[in-house]
């Protein structure tokens, strides 16, 4: 529960700090110190999505509602799979995105990450693009994760979103 919080946390920011920075002309101080944000919660992300998915594998899920149809479960299994996969691909795009930019990643500002590629371009184009829809992506997902934890607790109240946020039982 506190990983799912703490990166739903982060995502937020890493969204927010993407979405303002890129609307800032030039390149300024602020500018390259929201980029920097950006990145370093997105290696976070990347990291603790990775304990996450440990976690997972090791841990079974809380069981679905016995009165929940089976597609709504079948839905519900695919909204996390891919939640899982943009957790990482996203900062993986992001990082690539960087490199192929010529830009290396400096993790808090004091541990530098390899690059991976070499700066190009065209893939740069690319990969700036994936990277953006991808986040979009992740933003329509999370609106209908949020809508169907919301049905479940006030039409369903099957419980669903207390296991989430105690504090409402």
């Amino acid at each position: 529960m506190s990983l799912h919080w703490l990166i739903a946390l982060l995502i937020m920011a890493g969204f927010y700090l993407g979405w303002i920075m890129t609307d800032i002309p030039g390149f300024t101080p602020t500018k390259l110190k929201y980029f920097s944000w950006h990145k370093w919660i997105g290696v976070t992300v990347f990291a603790l999505a990775a304990i996450r998915l440990a976690w997972r594998l090791t841990h079974r899920a809380p069981e679905m509602p016995s009165g929940m149809a089976p597609l709504q479960k079948l839905a519900a299994q695919a909204a996390h799979v891919i939640l899982y996969v943009l957790m990482f691909v996203i900062p993986a795009s992001g990082y690539l995105y960087s490199s192929a930019a010529g830009i290396q990643v400096v993790y808090l500002g004091i541990v530098p990450l390899p690059t991976l590629i070499g700066p190009d371009a065209a893939l740069k184009v690319v990969l700036k693009t994936v990277h953006i829809w991808l986040n979009y992506t992740l933003l329509a997902l999370v609106a209908v994760h949020t809508l169907a934890a919301l049905k479940h607790h006030f039409i369903d109240r099957d419980g669903v979103l207390t296991r989430m946020i105690p504090f409402l039982r």
